[in-house]
C-alpha cells in the first residue's frame, strides 16, 4: 500500500531575501491595484506564505506602503534625472516634460494620486510623499537655475518656478488618468507654458 505524496515544502529563504520578496510583491500589487490594495493578506496571497509570516517581516503595513511608494517613484525620479542629464537646460527641460506628461506612465501617476489622498491619514506615507516632491522640485530647480546661469532664461526665483511646474506636471497627468480634454499633446502644451514662465530665449 503506497503512502500519499508528501507535500514539498518551499525552500526556505534567508532574511534579506524574504524581505525583498515581499517588497517585491508589494510593488506588484501597488502597480497593478494601487497602494491600498497592499495589504498583510494580499501580500502574502503573492509570496505564497502565511499572513503570520509578512507581519514578522514587515514592522507596519503604513510601512509597507511607504516604502514601496518610495521605491516606485524615486526608481521614475532616477530614469528621468538620467535622461536629462548632460542635456542644456532648455533640452533638459523639455526631455523632463516629454517623458513626464507624454501618457506612458498613468500607473505611476496612479500611484501619486492615490499617496495624496492616503497621506491625509498617512503620516508615514505623507512624509515619503513630501520627500518625493522635494526631490523632485530639486531636478527641475537645478536644470532652471543652470538655464538662468547661462541665459537660457530668465526668471528671478527658480525655487518657486520648479514648484509651479512641478504642479503643472502633476495636474495635467491626474487630468490625463481619466482622459480629461484631449491629452495626446499634453507635453506640447506644457512645453509653451513653461517657456513663458521661464523667459525661454
Amino acid at each position: 500500500m503506497s503512502s500519499a505524496p508528501s507535500r514539498r515544502r518551499a525552500p526556505r529563504r534567508s532574511p534579506e531575501e524574504r524581505r525583498a520578496e515581499i517588497a517585491s510583491a508589494a510593488r506588484e500589487i501597488a502597480l497593478a491595484d494601487g497602494i491600498a490594495a497592499i495589504t498583510m493578506r494580499s501580500v502574502a496571497a503573492r509570496v505564497d506564505v502565511a499572513p503570520a509570516l509578512v507581519a514578522h517581516y514587515v514592522p507596519t503595513m503604513d510601512e509597507l506602503t511607504s516604502s514601496t511608494f518610495r521605491e516606485i517613484t524615486s526608481g521614475e525620479l532616477a530614469e528621468i534625472t538620467q535622461l536629462a542629464a548632460g542635456l542644456a537646460p532648455r533640452a533638459a527641460l523639455a526631455e523632463i516634460v516629454r517623458t513626464t506628461v507624454g501618457g506612458g506612465r498613468d500607473d505611476v501617476t496612479a500611484i501619486w494620486v492615490e499617496a495624496w489622498a492616503l497621506g491625509r491619514r498617512n503620516e508615514t506615507l505623507a512624509a515619503a510623499v513630501r520627500a518625493q516632491m522635494d526631490a523632485w522640485a530639486a531636478l527641475l530647480r537645478g536644470v532652471i537655475e543652470r538655464g538662468a546661469a547661462d541665459g537660457s532664461f530668465r526668471v528671478d526665483d527658480a525655487d518657486a518656478a520648479a514648484w509651479q511646474l512641478l504642479g503643472m506636471i502633476d495636474g495635467l497627468n491626474a487630468q490625463g488618468l481619466v482622459r480629461w480634454g484631449d491629452t495626446s499633446d499634453r507635453a506640447t502644451l506644457l512645453l509653451r507654458a513653461a517657456e513663458g514662465m521661464l523667459g525661454a530665449r
